[in-house]
């Protein structure tokens, strides 16, 4: 099998996702995820996917990460990996879907607002 290549992005995240046969071995950066993501809830948020289609051992999936901070990357991944998978197999595409794995998140921070201290807070003002 030859390696499949796909991308996942989410906020300023892009993950570069590269999958192939091996024994379930996931790398992100050149580190293990397990590493890389230190909180239970964001390696679960990566084996979603996998866990779904029970395909946990069956790929070694290989990352490049950037941007973003680690939920977005750890959401980045999963949409990534969840699109190669599809490459794989288009049957799974439909449970994945549900499940809400395929849809890209396009939520992106509001730009801040000249004349007000954030994207939608105003200053304070009173008449008096």
């Amino acid at each position: 099998m030859e390696v499949i290549n796909t991308i996942g992005r989410r906020k300023a995240a892009i993950a570069r996702v590269y999958l192939t046969e091996g024994k379930g071995k996931i790398t992100v950066n050149n580190r293990d995820y397990k590493e890389y993501f230190s909180t239970e809830t964001l390696q679960y948020i990566i084996q979603q996917p996998l866990d779904l289609l029970s395909l946990t051992n069956k790929y070694d999936i290989k990352v490049n990460l950037g941007g973003g901070g680690v939920k977005g990357q750890a959401e980045a991944l999963r949409l990534g990996i969840a699109r190669a998978l599809v490459k794989i197999n288009a049957e799974d595409k439909a449970a994945l879907r549900t499940a809400g794995f395929i849809t890209r998140d396009s939520r992106q921070v509001e730009r801040k607002k000249p004349g007000q201290p954030k994207a939608r807070k105003r200053f304070q003002f009173s008449k008096r």
